[in-house]
């Protein structure tokens, strides 16, 4: 797995995981990447610093490490790709704590409450739920946008 430090044409940031460097050109040609701020498919792979591995540990590439701090002990003492998905694992718990923490739960009425909102029903507002994945084909026809997230609980 390859994490790259992305940006869309608004210049927001985010990271990606990539199986390999092919993968994520395959993705971007694909229109399958979008900025998760703004829903922009213009992306592309913005500077990094470059992860360099010594002997059998994994580092962190910059970005990862200095948005979260120091790597855990736990973390750098496993195989590297025991390391790898342990800090996917600790992104992805982090990313869901923002998104409880800054949008409204709607539950099983995603679909409805992002109709609404795509539609001016209601004041734009960021939600999470579920949707069976009939409701979500249904929004992406629509041309209503969203995205899913791995939701990994705390104690996974």
């Amino acid at each position: 797995m390859i994490l790259y430090r992305l940006r869309c044409n608004d210049d927001h940031e985010f990271e990606g995981w990539f199986r390999n460097a092919d993968a994520f050109d395959t993705q971007r040609d694909a229109g399958a990447l979008e900025c998760p701020l703004c829903g922009s498919k213009d992306v592309a792979k913005a500077l990094m610093a470059p992860s360099i591995a010594k002997g059998r540990e994994v580092a962190v590439p910059a970005p990862a490490a200095q948005a979260q701090g120091e790597v855990p002990t736990e973390i750098q003492a496993m195989h590297p790709a025991a390391q790898q998905a342990a800090e996917l694992k600790r992104q992805l718990r982090a990313l869901r704590r923002v998104v409880e923490e800054n949008c409204d739960y709607v539950g099983d009425r995603f679909a409805e409450e992002a109709r609404k909102i795509h539609y001016g029903e209601v004041d734009a507002r960021g939600i999470y739920g579920e949707s069976t994945p009939e409701e979500s084909e249904r929004l992406r026809d629509e041309g209503i946008e969203f995205g899913s997230i791995p939701w990994v609980r705390d104690d996974a």
